[in-house]
C-alpha cells in the first residue's frame, strides 16, 4: 500500500561499478524480515507493481529494498551494455548491500524477468529461505519476443533501437546470446527454497505456460496462486496489493518471522486506530501483536479493502457470545459441538421497540442468531442461549458506557 512510512533512498556499487538507485521502504519498528524486490524488464524501482508491493508488505512489518537495474531509471550506465547475467550480478550486490548495513534479505521478490532474475541469483544469496515470482518467464530468452521483428537486425547489425512500453531502448547482440545462455531450469531444480509463483491465465506478454514450467521444475515445497484478471505489469491497485497480502501470510511459514507490530502503534492495553493513507476511510487497527484493515464499501467512497465499523462491532459481540458459550459448555462438560453466531445492525424507531425506555426517534437494533451444534437436550440449549446475553460484550453494550476522549500530547 502506499503509505507515509520511513523510506531511505540511497545508491550502492552495482556489478560494473555503477551506481544503483535504491529504494529501503521500512516499517517503524524492527521489520519481521527483509526482502529484496527485482523488479519487470525495462521497468524501475517506482513502478506501481513494484512500490504498491512494497508499500503493502511495510504495512505488514517488512523492509523492501528496491531497486534500479543498471541503465534504467536512476541508476547510472548504459542499459545496452546490460543482460540477465549483469542483471543477476546487481541482485546479487544489492544482497550484500543489505547484509553490510541492514538484514541480509530472506525473501526474493521478482516481477516478470525480475522473478527469472531472482530464481537464478537465490543460491547464491544464502540468507534468501523463501522465492517469490511475479508473471516470470521460465526461460530468461522468452524476452526476445517481446522485439522478435528486431531479432534479425540485432544479429546481423550488433545492435538496434527497439520500442518497449513506448520507450526507446538499444537491444545488442550480446543480450540476446546472454539469454540465450541461460539454463533457468537447472537454477529451479536446485531452488532448496520455499517457491511462490503468482501469474494471471489471461498474462498476453507471458503466458501461462511458463508459470506451470516453472512449477514443474521446482521441487517441494512450492505453490502457485492464479491472479485472475490481472494485466503483467499488475497495474490494477487491488492486483498487486493481492499479491503483497497472498506474501505476507505465505512467507511467515518459511522465514521463522513472527509478526511484529511497529513500535509506535503496539499497545498491549488497548487498540489502535490509525489511517493508512489509502483512499478515503482506510484504517490500520492494532491490538497488541494483531493486526487488520477496516475501511467502508466502494458505495460510500472506501476501498472495501476490510470491515467497517460496524461490521467490527457485530464481530466483537458474535466473537464474545460464541466464547462465552463454549466456556459454559466446557464448563458443565456439555456435548457442544459448534456455535455460529449470525448478526445484523439496523436502525429503528424507538416506538417499535416494546421494551426500550427510549420511545422517541431512533435507535440502534443488533439481531444476534445463535446456531448451536451438539447433542443437546432442551434444557442445555435454553441454559445456553441464557448464557449468550451474560458475554462481557453482550452487557459493556445494553450498559451505561462513559467514553473519555481527550487529545494527545
Amino acid at each position: 500500500m502506499e503509505v507515509a512510512l520511513p523510506i531511505e533512498r540511497f545508491q550502492f556499487p552495482g556489478a560494473e561499478g555503477q551506481l544503483l538507485s535504491a529504494a529501503l521502504d521500512r516499517p517503524e519498528g524492527t521489520p519481521r524480515a527483509t526482502a529484496l524486490f527485482a523488479h519487470c524488464f525495462t521497468c524501475s524501482k517506482d513502478n506501481l507493481a513494484a512500490s504498491r508491493i512494497a508499500g503493502e508488505l511495510v504495512r505488514r512489518g517488512f523492509a523492501v529494498l528496491r531497486f534500479d537495474f543498471t541503465g534504467l531509471g536512476n541508476s547510472e550506465g548504459e542499459f545496452a551494455n546490460t543482460h540477465f547475467s549483469s542483471n543477476v550480478a546487481d541482485l546479487i550486490r544489492a544482497a550484500d548491500h543489505l547484509r553490510a548495513e541492514h538484514h541480509a534479505p530472506a525473501l526474493l521478490i521478482g516481477h516478470s524477468l525480475g522473478g527469472a532474475a531472482v530464481l537464478a541469483a537465490a543460491e547464491r544469496i544464502p540468507e534468501a529461505k523463501a522465492v517469490v515470482t511475479i508473471a516470470a518467464p521460465s526461460d530468461p530468452a522468452h524476452v526476445a519476443g517481446l522485439f522478435k521483428d528486431h531479432v534479425e537486425a540485432i544479429r546481423a547489425e550488433g545492435e538496434a533501437e527497439v520500442s518497449l512500453a513506448g520507450r526507446p531502448f538499444k537491444i545488442r547482440r550480446s543480450f540476446l546470446d546472454d539469454v540465450a545462455s541461460q539454463n533457468l531450469a537447472n537454477h529451479i531444480a536446485n531452488l532448496k527454497r520455499a517457491l511462490l509463483i503468482f501469474h494471471a491465465p489471461t498474462d498476453d506478454t507471458v503466458g501461462i505456460e511458463n508459470a506451470t514450467q516453472i512449477f514443474v521444475a521446482a521441487k517441494h515445497p512450492k505453490s502457485f496462486i492464479s491472479l485472475a484478471g490481472a494485466d503483467h505489469l499488475l497495474t490494477k491497485r487491488e492486483d498487486a496489493l493481492y499479491v503483497a497480502d497472498m506474501v505476507a501470510a505465505w512467507a511467515e511459514r518459511y522465514l521463522d518471522a513472527a509478526p511484529v507490530i511497529t513500535e509506535s502503534l503496539a499497545d498491549k492495553e488497548g487498540v489502535t486506530v490509525q489511517e493508512t493513507g489509502e483512499g478515503r476511510f482506510q484504517q490500520l487497527v492494532t491490538a497488541g501483536r494483531h493486526t487488520l484493515i477496516a475501511d467502508e464499501p466502494v458505495g460510500v467512497g472506501g476501498l472495501d479493502s476490510g470491515p467497517g465499523p460496524y461490521d467490527l462491532l457485530l464481530a466483537g459481540l458474535g466473537a464474545c457470545t460464541s466464547m462465552t458459550m463454549r466456556m459454559y459448555a466446557e464448563r458443565k462438560a456439555l456435548p457442544l459441538d459448534r456455535v455460529t453466531v449470525k448478526l445484523k445492525h439496523s436502525r429503528i424507531y424507538a416506538k417499535d421497540c416494546a421494551d426500550c425506555e427510549t420511545r422517541d426517534g431512533m435507535i440502534s437494533r443488533i439481531e444476534r442468531v445463535i446456531t448451536i451444534e451438539g447433542a443437546l437436550d432442551g434444557e442445555q440449549r435454553g441454559k445456553l442461549m441464557e448464557i449468550a446475553d451474560k458475554c462481557p460484550v453482550h452487557r459493556t453494550l445494553t450498559s451505561e458506557i462513559d467514553i473519555v476522549t481527550t487529545a494527545a500530547d
